[in-house]
């Protein structure tokens, strides 16, 4: 900005009188398109470059195009992750140097002066992921402009009004989300399933259900419920495996011994795995009731997922489909598992104590050197390695099991 408070003699002669910034000016695109469900973005991206362009100099164009087709939700260091391939077959007339990423890696690399967009939105909905990216870029000494921003004035009015467009754009993704998060709440309340139905379950058309409207965003989805699987094996399967973690005190790994035996009476596609048998152990759909909200699927941390805790999980009133267990079973196998998961010495002497307990045994402490246990089964007393090793404790289930 030049003051108004100039010297009392020319002095435009000397080399330092204007600091002149040596670069050619380089301007880049960047824009944004939610989904490609959503919005059209053989449409909206060009439509945006339009309006960015109107901040470029007379007869300058763009030397770099780089958005994105996903959430402006998601931090910079998940997005434009997208693979080349699915943006080809979007055919969208703007070329793409690349998404938000490479951007703030070759910025300053190419030589970039100046990033244009329509608005602050089209860079990230959330306000600290917007201001994150003008930093950096402002770091490499480049200048991010938005093209609805006014020009000329003072640079606390551009930035109060730059600031404003950041607040606006934060608030309406955090309005989007209650609504979301409210209609996918009354969704569970009915009965309505999300996601992939369980083993033991097909989801199908609830033909009770309000028909589908057409909103914005075309025709809604028809809701489904849960049935149990023409497959009635699988219910039998999944009742089995849950009590061999509810009163058999076993592992993922020896559970999937039991039933990769014997893929008859339990069948599945594939093989049975770790991930399989535990979810299946975890999933509260077993008990007959609706659950939405385990988990929460924005982390930042592309296709990673975190487990909310139960107290945010939101449950339908009353069951809504046939039930595989019930939920004392259910919760009775979720406080075993959390006691095999406790630690490695404590997973086998549960098991040892189910095993025990199925013949009105009990097994008692008596002395410990550090080293080994001493235990009281019934009236024999075993000493046993601290911690005991599973070969140890599976002899001892067997000795008790041969008793009998």
């Amino acid at each position: 900005m030049l003051t108004a408070f100039g010297p009392p003699i020319d002095l435009s002669d000397l080399s330092n009188y204007i600091q002149v910034d040596t670069r050619p000016r380089r301007s880049a695109f960047v824009g944004r398109v939610s989904t490609k469900d959503h919005q059209n973005p053989s449409s909206s991206i060009p439509r945006q470059v339009t309006l960015a362009a109107q901040r470029l100099e007379p007869g300058e164009e763009f030397a770099q195009y780089y958005w994105d087709v996903e959430s402006g939700m998601l931090p910079p260091e998940a997005r434009g992750l997208g693979p080349r391939e699915m943006y080809e077959a979007l055919r969208v007339p703007t070329p793409r140097d690349g998404g938000l990423q490479d951007l703030l890696a070759h910025a300053e690399l190419m030589g970039i002066t100046h990033v244009l967009a329509e608005r602050s939105d089209r860079v990230a909905r959330a306000m600290l992921t917007s201001l994150t990216v003008e930093h950096e870029l402002q770091k490499a000494g480049v200048e991010v402009v938005y093209a609805n921003e006014p020009t000329g004035g003072t640079e606390s009015g551009r930035l109060r009004t730059r600031r404003y467009g950041q607040v606006d754009a934060e608030l309406y993704k955090i309005a989007m989300n209650e609504m979301s998060m409210g209609g996918q709440v009354q969704h569970a309340v009915g009965g309505w399933n999300h996601g992939i139905p369980p083993y033991p379950y097909v989801a199908v058309v609830d033909e009770n259900a309000p028909p589908p409207t057409r909103g914005r965003f075309g025709e809604a989805r028809p809701k489904k419920k849960l049935v149990p699987h023409p497959d009635v094996r699988r219910f039998d399967a999944t009742r089995e495996l849950c009590r061999l973690r509810r009163e058999e005190y076993l592992k993922a790994a020896d559970i999937i011994a039991i039933l990769s035996a014997d893929p008859e009476r339990y069948p599945i596609e594939g093989q049975w795995t770790h991930n399989r048998v535990e979810g299946l152990i975890g999933n509260p759909k077993l008990t007959g009731y609706q659950v939405y909200n385990r988990k929460a699927s924005r982390t930042g941390r592309p296709g990673y997922s975190r487990w909310n805790p139960i107290s945010k999980w939101v449950w339908s009133p009353g069951p809504v489909h046939e039930a595989v267990v019930s939920l004392e079973q259910w919760k009775q196998a979720q406080e075993v598992t959390a006691m095999l998961q406790a630690g490695t010495e404590g997973g086998p002497l549960l098991r040892i104590q189910a095993a025990a307990g199925r013949r009105g045994l009990t097994v008692t402490l008596v002395d410990s050197t550090g080293s080994h246990t001493r235990y009281r089964i019934g009236a024999q007393q075993v000493v046993l390695p601290t911690p005991i090793p599973d070969a140890v404790a599976q002899q001892i289930i067997e000795n008790l099991e041969c008793a009998a």
